[in-house]
């Protein structure tokens, strides 16, 4: 059995199982609705059932509160259907216009930027073109049929490789192999790219929130604006618990002389080094004070789900920031210690 789907303004339309998520099933359709994490995280696939009824499944309260729920949002990575469906979903994609590939790479280098931060190069097949949107992510395939996720932090105009931040998790199999047993040379397999983190064309200011290795989508579409002369103002904040999180801040810093109206602004809530004259508290809120009206940009964030939950919170109940206008991608990390 099987249920029709229609997706407003597109006029667009699917069959979807009442076993498998909303998204799921469009994406096996072809169709690319909004999404990030996959698991309720980000609240980038939330949009509203105009006709019909869902099981919203294991969609976390923080991201799609009881009130959202009975004015019909759904977060549609997580809702299942249980009648055909009228969706408002806005910014709907086909697949085929970049298609997601299962493909090997080449370790090319393993830096380390900071203690527990690896810069990881890895080198795409020259037979077969890799195609993405700036801020997108790809998936390690691992044995047992696992997977780890990991923004793509290059803009696609540097061809043939893919820069990853990789953060080391505590008790996580896969993570703890990149820092420990990682080789250059050594072969991965991904699937890429995923995910509707990537700008969007508007003519507003651009606000970008960060935290940790968040930072790397953000590297890859201020990266992506300078290629091909996108001049929106940006301001980047970057926030970390101490200065070894800003990892690549000599980097962010000299996009200020090379993209006009880019503004970097570090952030550091604890373990203030000697000396530091920069902003101190939480990222997300630093923001909220350079920009106490928000009505008038796009916000991009990318961090920690709490952190997310927040930005999103207080930027559109106290800044007046469009629900519409606040695109993000949540980190969800494993820290499973089966072996990989």
């Amino acid at each position: 059995m099987s249920y029709q789907v229609k997706l407003q303004p597109s006029g667009l339309d699917f069959s979807a199982n009442p076993d498998t998520s909303v998204l799921q099933s469009a994406l096996d359709a072809g169709l690319m609705l909004p999404y990030g994490c996959r698991d309720g995280a980000c609240g980038s696939c939330k949009g509203r059932v105009l006709e019909g009824t869902v099981d919203h499944g294991k969609s976390p309260e923080s991201t799609l509160p009881v009130a959202e729920r009975e004015t019909g949002f759904a977060l549609f990575c997580c809702a299942r259907p249980t009648s055909d469906l009228l969706l408002e979903v806005r910014d709907v994609r086909r697949i085929t216009d970049i298609p997601i590939k299962k493909l090997p790479c080449r370790v090319q280098s393993i830096v380390r930027a900071a203690d527990d931060v690896i810069v990881l190069t890895l080198k795409l097949p020259a037979n077969d073109s890799f195609r993405f949107l700036a801020g997108q992510y790809i998936d390690f395939l691992l044995a047992g049929g696992k997977r780890r996720s990991f923004s793509i932090a290059n803009a696609p105009e540097h061809e043939g490789e893919m820069e990853l931040h990789i953060r080391l998790v505590e008790g996580g199999s896969f993570t703890t192999h990149v820092f420990n047993t990682m080789k250059e040379r050594d072969i991965l397999r991904f699937e890429g790219p995923l995910g509707s983190f990537y700008l969007r064309e508007s003519p507003k200011p651009i606000v970008m929130v960060a935290g940790g290795t968040g930072f790397a989508p953000m590297k890859g579409l201020i990266e992506h604006m300078i290629a091909t002369g996108n001049h929106r103002p940006v301001t980047l904040y970057w926030g970390s618990r101490d200065r070894a999180g800003l990892y690549h801040y000599e980097l962010a810093r000299s996009w200020e002389s090379r993209l006009p109206g880019f503004k970097f602004v570090p952030v550091i809530s604890d373990n203030l080094p000697d000396g530091w004259d920069g902003r101190v508290g939480l990222v997300h809120q630093t923001a909220m004070a350079d920009f106490p009206d928000m009505s008038g940009v796009q916000v991009y964030a990318c961090g920690a789900p709490p952190m997310i939950d927040a930005a999103r919170a207080d930027f559109t109940g106290r800044c007046g920031l469009p629900a519409d206008e606040f695109y993000a991608d949540a980190f969800s990390f494993s820290s499973d210690s089966t072996p990989t």
